[in-house]
């Protein structure tokens, strides 16, 4: 099987010739492999084994520059400052009322360049899983423009703001997904979106409150991928296991980045409980075993996690966090992605 076979077996939740494997890595980190191991970005990519390739369009909105100690503005126009991506040095919404969402400055979805997202996918599209769409991540921008307290508050006391807020948000990355889709859908395979529901110790809002204001916008964004005939994969930190059978009533066919340490994410149970019903991406400890784990812990817990998610197929193997981190080891991470090439072969009939 190519890497593209591959994962698309495991989506189906059927047994591929081994478990695929998926590297997600921050600017960082990917700059420090490269220059110890000596390799440009496809040839790293190899190393890892890394199953997948990411299309995505090019922002040519206004430019608009940043404010003294700000390091980053959203589409959406807020500012973010510190480490990173930051966080937002204000929230333009907060406290504000129906008619001022709706006369907000909303982003246009064609100022996102697809000009070269189908060339992009088609060269890779042959061999590997391709993953497309916009992120989307409507759940952090609602945090962002009208603040965390505030938006928890208005769930109760304003609903009708937070609608108007989802809405206008979710409308902008729905039209820029179909935009990508319209131009190249029959060239990617995935799409492919994030919004971090969870926390170390569980979900950050309970299962009523997400079925009323978050999951109707997961639900338009999982609907649009498979109109186009695409697989949808959500990327969402922490302990969300308790939201995991709305998002499968949704239709959602994956989560990626499971992380083990948190809250209610026991592999065995989730693996039990709803391994047939979603595809998992990750589960190998990024924290405690990647970092800070010698290379034999790191092939002793990366056989540890491929033994309980392997079965049936379903899985993809990889860091439990989107990005691995500058500080984690190099041969930490050869380690991981030798171990699964060698570890999660899947034993056929007739074969020894």
């Amino acid at each position: 099987m190519n890497s593209r076979e591959r994962v698309l077996a495991a989506f189906e939740h059927v047994e591929p010739d081994r478990v695929p494997a998926w590297c997600g890595a921050s600017a960082e980190f990917w700059e420090k492999a490269k220059q110890g191991l000596g390799l440009d970005d496809e040839e790293l990519r190899v190393r890892f084994g890394d199953d997948f390739r990411r299309v995505s369009a090019r922002f040519a909105g206004p430019e608009i520059p940043l404010s003294t100690g700000a390091v980053s503005r959203t589409v959406f126009g807020v500012e973010r400052h510190g480490i990173g991506y930051g966080m937002p040095m204000s929230h333009p919404l907060a406290g504000a009322s129906v008619r001022e969402v709706h006369a907000y400055s909303w982003p246009n979805p064609e100022w996102n360049d697809v000009s070269q997202v189908r060339t992009q996918a088609a060269r890779d599209h042959d061999r590997y899983a391709i993953l497309g769409g916009d992120w989307s991540p409507f759940w952090h921008d609602a945090i962002d423009l009208l603040r965390m307290e505030g938006l928890f508050y208005q769930m109760y006391e304003e609903p009708e703001v937070v609608d108007a807020v989802m809405q206008h948000l979710v409308d902008y990355y729905a039209a820029s997904s179909q935009r990508i889709f319209d131009a190249a859908a029959d060239k990617i395979d995935i799409m492919f979106i994030g919004n971090d529901l969870g926390s170390q110790t569980g979900p950050l809002l309970g299962e009523e409150l997400f079925r009323r204001f978050v999951l109707p916008h997961l639900q338009r964004l999982i609907d649009l991928g498979h109109a186009y005939g695409l697989k949808v994969m959500m990327h969402c930190c922490g302990g969300f296991a308790p939201l995991l059978p709305s998002l499968i009533e949704a239709g959602l066919d994956a989560v990626h980045a499971v992380q083990p340490s948190c809250c209610g994410m026991d592999l065995r149970a989730l693996k039990s409980a709803f391994g047939d019903k979603i595809l998992f991406n990750g589960c190998i400890d990024s924290h405690h075993v990647l970092i800070n784990g010698t290379p034999a812990f790191v092939r002793a817990k990366t056989r540890e996690v491929l033994d309980i998610m392997k079965p049936g197929g379903g899985f993809v193997a990889g860091a439990s966090h989107d990005s691995i981190l500058e500080e984690t080891p190099v041969e930490n991470v050869l380690v991981m992605f030798d171990t699964i090439r060698e570890y999660g072969v899947y034993q056929r009939a007739g074969v020894a």
